[in-house]
């Protein structure tokens, strides 16, 4: 017997003008797969079209469409939910599907309806599309298939995703201010020596004394950087799309750099925590779905979001994959802090691993979130000293010859 297979087809916004079934005039908004469906669909409606035009997204709006990992964690949660409650995988997808506001993340979720319903399973289904789910969703889907615990594993998912996103969250925004001071800094200096300090300097001329030699070189640079800003321009162009030429293409460039941010101040005792966090919650999650060890830990080096991390946790899925206990092969990695090692060998000997780990990355988590939020008060001296020297230093420069001036009529 042939299997009748349903296809998902894609469907579009059109805007609409035309009257009512009172013969009021109207407008609005209607999706249909195309302008023919939707003619149909607004005459069961009673409306009478004068005008229909398919509405084409803004590049604002499409760029807002993306599918981030938020909305995965979103849907983990509400598919979670729906298969709780008893709804079937295919009704529930359909669900989530339509009702999500995001139109790439809805089309993708049809997608995936349509392959479940033709016979795939949601594993097999969601691993045709690994750049929205990764290979540590697809496994847990996996082993919650079929194990018959699905809706836990989802849950299991929801959570981890959320955890990691709301980590991510706050580190970025807690790098944003001193960023942001930075950068500000950076322009205030420029706007000073292209602008103001040449209105000095022909002041000076009138003073006819000689200057500080601290004001000349200021002078000097302001002359230097009207001359010759396109070399500036140039080379923060160049430097730019090397780093972003060799960051795309080259692995080695990638790793020294994950390497060098481990060892800078502040931010480097947060990546390093929040990589161990990562790990510690990836692992854990993965051994309470019953995911082989080596299986999980193949998977955890990509969450970690340090190469160095990531090389490190894989060298350990080799050696358990010979024979070696975690325990020992965290040790030989030199990463993982004595905390980490003495919580998994509890785990590996009590046979409550996934809980250890779960420990260990709550205690991590929690580090992370109370230095995120101090970040700001830590980071304050360095972002005081920078402004000092770019832009106190030229104020300074400036004033100088005024002060000499007024101790010389005294």
């Amino acid at each position: 017997m042939a299997q009748i297979q349903k296809k998902i087809v894609k469907e579009f916004d059109f805007t609409w003008v035309g009257k009512d079934k009172y013969r009021r005039h109207a407008t609005g908004e209607i999706s249909a797969i195309d302008e023919h469906a939707a003619r149909i669909d607004l005459r069961r409606q009673g409306i009478n079209v004068t005008r229909l035009k398919k509405k084409s997204p803004s590049i604002f709006t499409k760029r807002l469409q993306k599918v981030t990992p938020a909305d995965i964690a979103i849907f983990a949660r509400q598919l979670a939910t729906m298969l709780k409650a008893g709804v079937p995988v295919v009704q529930a997808l359909d669900i989530v599907g339509h009702g999500n506001e995001n139109s790439s993340m809805r089309d993708l979720l049809l997608t995936i309806k349509g392959d479940v319903e033709s016979g795939d399973s949601l594993t097999q289904a969601l691993r045709k599309h690994p750049d929205q789910f990764d290979d540590l969703f697809c496994n847990l889907i996996e082993a919650g298939e079929r194990a018959g615990v699905l809706e836990s594993l989802l849950e299991k998912i929801a959570m981890y995703k959320e955890k990691s996103e709301t980590m991510k969250k706050k580190i970025k925004k807690a790098l944003t201010y001193p960023v942001a001071v930075v950068m500000i800094a950076f322009i205030v200096t420029v706007v000073l020596l292209v602008f103001v300090v040449p209105v000095f300097e022909d002041l000076f001329k009138s003073f006819g004394a000689d200057l500080p030699v601290f004001t000349k070189m200021v002078i000097a640079m302001s002359k230097w950087m009207q001359t010759y800003w396109w070399v500036i321009v140039s080379i923060i162009v160049g430097l730019v799309y090397t780093f972003k030429f060799f960051k795309k293409t080259s692995e080695p460039f990638n790793y020294f750099i994950d390497k060098t941010l481990l060892k800078v101040t502040v931010v480097g005792v947060i990546i390093n925590k929040s990589a161990i966090a990562r790990f510690s919650r990836t692992l854990a999650t993965m051994s309470a779905a019953g995911v082989p060890l080596v299986e999980a830990l193949e998977s955890c080096a990509g969450t970690c979001g340090n190469r160095v991390y990531e090389a490190a946790v894989l060298q350990i899925r080799d050696e358990v994959a010979i024979g070696q206990r975690l325990t020992f092969a965290i040790q030989e990695s030199g990463l993982f802090p004595h905390m980490v090692q003495q919580m998994v060998q509890i785990g590996e000997e009590s046979g409550a691993l996934d809980a250890m780990l779960s420990k260990v990355a709550d205690f991590y988590e929690e580090e992370v979130d109370n230095l995120v939020d101090n970040l700001s008060s830590l980071m304050e001296p360095v972002i005081m000293l920078i402004l000092g020297v770019l832009v106190g230093g030229l104020i300074v420069a400036m004033y100088l010859p005024i002060f000499k001036l007024g101790s010389a009529i005294h």
